[in-house]
């Protein structure tokens, strides 16, 4: 096992509301919004790199998580849902005894082309009929889910 580059959490959601702009004095806040699909959270690790991140998208695209027809599981490319991709570093931190350390987390420049670049990938994969929306790289995000049951996945991808 080597050491984790991208870290991911899916979840199956009926639908999602991400604010990726916060209100100020002369604009009201922003939002993405989703219908059924997945909701992507993902960090990224010091050891990251441009492969590893492209690795990590393509297999959470290909992953067979989807519930259709009577349960069967398909593919989040072959279920056509919505994608909404979060990027959340506090998914990347550990646990030292009683407080949280994020210090194996990418910088912030390199996570913001990391992050990119896994949009990117993304959208190169997704069903031509799927929405995907994204939150905004190193802002706190206010976000609403609807969901059939806790349906979640945590997965770590090797730099």
């Amino acid at each position: 096992m080597g050491t984790i580059g991208v870290k991911i959490v899916i979840q199956q959601c009926i639908s999602a509301r991400l604010q990726v702009k916060p209100a100020d004095d002369n604009t009201e806040a922003q939002f993405v919004q989703t219908g059924k699909g997945v909701i992507i959270y993902v960090s990224f690790l010091k050891p990251a790199t441009d492969a590893c991140v492209r690795k990590a998208a393509r297999a959470v695209m290909e992953v067979c998580l989807s519930e259709v027809d009577a349960g069967k599981k398909v593919s989040v490319i072959e279920s056509a849902g919505d994608i909404l991709i979060v990027p959340q570093a506090c998914i990347g931190g550990k646990m030292k005894q009683k407080v949280v350390q994020y210090h194996g987390l990418v910088s912030k420049d390199f996570g913001k082309c990391c992050y990119d670049n896994f949009i990117a990938e993304i959208k190169e994969l997704a069903s031509p009929s799927a929405n995907v929306c994204f939150g905004t790289y190193g802002n706190r995000q206010v976000l609403d889910v609807r969901t059939n049951g806790p349906f979640t996945h945590v997965f770590d991808f090797d730099a």
